[in-house]
C-alpha cells in the first residue's frame, strides 16, 4: 500500500462528539476531506445545523445528532442513529467536554461532578456502546480520545481548573488502558493532548495566559483552525496502524520544555 493510501479514508464513518464548533468541527473537516461520511454530536440543535450546512458546503455527507452526553441513558440512542443511517462507525473522536474555573479550596461540587461526568465518564461510555456495537463485532476501529496537555502536567500558578486537569489526566490513562484491553480486536485507541486552541472554552483563559503560553512555546504559537487536522487523520488511518496506547500533545511544544 502506498503512503498516500495509508492515510485515505474512503467510505470510512466517523462519529465526533461535541462536533458542532470549534476542535470538533475542525477534526470533522479533516475527515471529511479525507473520504469520511460523517456523524457529529452535540446538545444545540441549532449549531448542529449550522455546522453541517457548513460541511455539507465542503461537500461531505453529513449526520446530526442532537445528544446530552452528561446523560448516559441517551448514548445508546444516539449510536443507534448513526449505525441506522451509515451501518457501522469505523472512527470515534471523543471530543465533547467541560471546564469550569474556581479555586480548588472552593471548587463547588456541582462543577466537579459536571466536568468529570463529561470528560470522563461520557469518554468510557460511548467507546463501550460503539466498541460493542461496532468495532468488536468488526474487529476494526479506531478511537480517538481529546484529552489535553492539562493532563500531562499540573497547571500554571494563577489557572484555577482542577476538575478539568483531574479528567484530562484521566483522559491519557484510560487511553492507555483500553488500548491494552482492546488491541485484540483491531481496535487502536490514542488521545490528542492540544495545547492552548482559541475556542469558547478556553475564551477566559486565554485571555489570562495567552501572552505567557506563546512566549514559552518553542514555536512561539498557539494552535490555529487546522492545527489538528493532521494529527486526527493520522491517527484515524491506517498509517498509524501499528500505534496505540499514545498521547500526542499538538501543543507548540510547550509541554516538552
Amino acid at each position: 500500500m502506498g503512503v498516500k493510501q495509508l492515510f485515505q479514508l474512503d467510505g470510512k464513518i466517523a462519529l465526533v462528539t461535541g462536533g458542532s464548533r470549534g476542535l470538533g468541527l475542525q477534526m470533522a473537516e479533516a475527515l471529511g476531506e479525507m473520504g469520511c461520511k460523517l456523524a457529529i454530536t452535540a446538545r444545540k440543535a441549532d449549531e448542529l445545523q449550522e455546522a453541517k450546512a457548513h460541511l455539507e458546503g465542503m461537500g461531505f455527507e453529513v449526520l446530526t445528532v442532537v445528544n446530552d452526553l452528561s446523560r448516559p441513558e441517551g448514548i445508546p440512542g444516539m449510536v443507534d442513529a448513526v449505525v441506522q443511517r451509515f451501518g457501522t462507525i469505523d472512527i470515534l473522536v471523543n471530543n465533547a467536554g467541560a471546564t469550569w474555573n474556581a479555586p480548588a479550596e472552593e471548587y463547588p461540587d456541582e462543577a466537579w461532578h459536571k466536568v468529570l461526568n463529561l470528560n470522563v465518564d461520557s469518554v468510557f461510555f460511548v467507546a463501550r456502546e460503539v466498541a460493542k456495537r461496532c468495532m468488536i463485532p468488526q474487529r476494526s476501529g479506531k478511537i480517538i480520545n481529546i484529552a489535553s496537555v492539562a493532563g500531562l502536567r499540573g497547571s500554571a500558578t494563577n489557572v484555577t481548573t482542577i476538575a478539568y486537569h483531574t479528567s484530562k489526566g484521566a483522559a491519557v490513562n484510560f487511553t492507555r488502558a483500553l488500548a491494552s484491553e482492546w488491541g485484540k480486536y483491531n481496535i487502536n485507541v490514542n488521545a490528542i493532548c492540544p495545547g492552548f486552541f482559541p475556542s469558547k472554552m478556553s475564551a477566559g483563559l486565554l485571555e489570562k495566559v495567552a501572552d505567557a503560553v506563546i512566549a514559552r512555546a518553542p514555536l512561539h504559537r498557539i494552535g490555529g483552525e487546522e492545527d489538528l487536522k493532521g494529527a486526527v487523520v493520522f491517527l484515524a488511518s491506517e498509517a498509524s496502524r501499528h500505534i496505540t496506547g499514545q498521547a500526542l500533545a499538538v501543543d507548540g511544544g510547550v509541554s516538552a520544555v
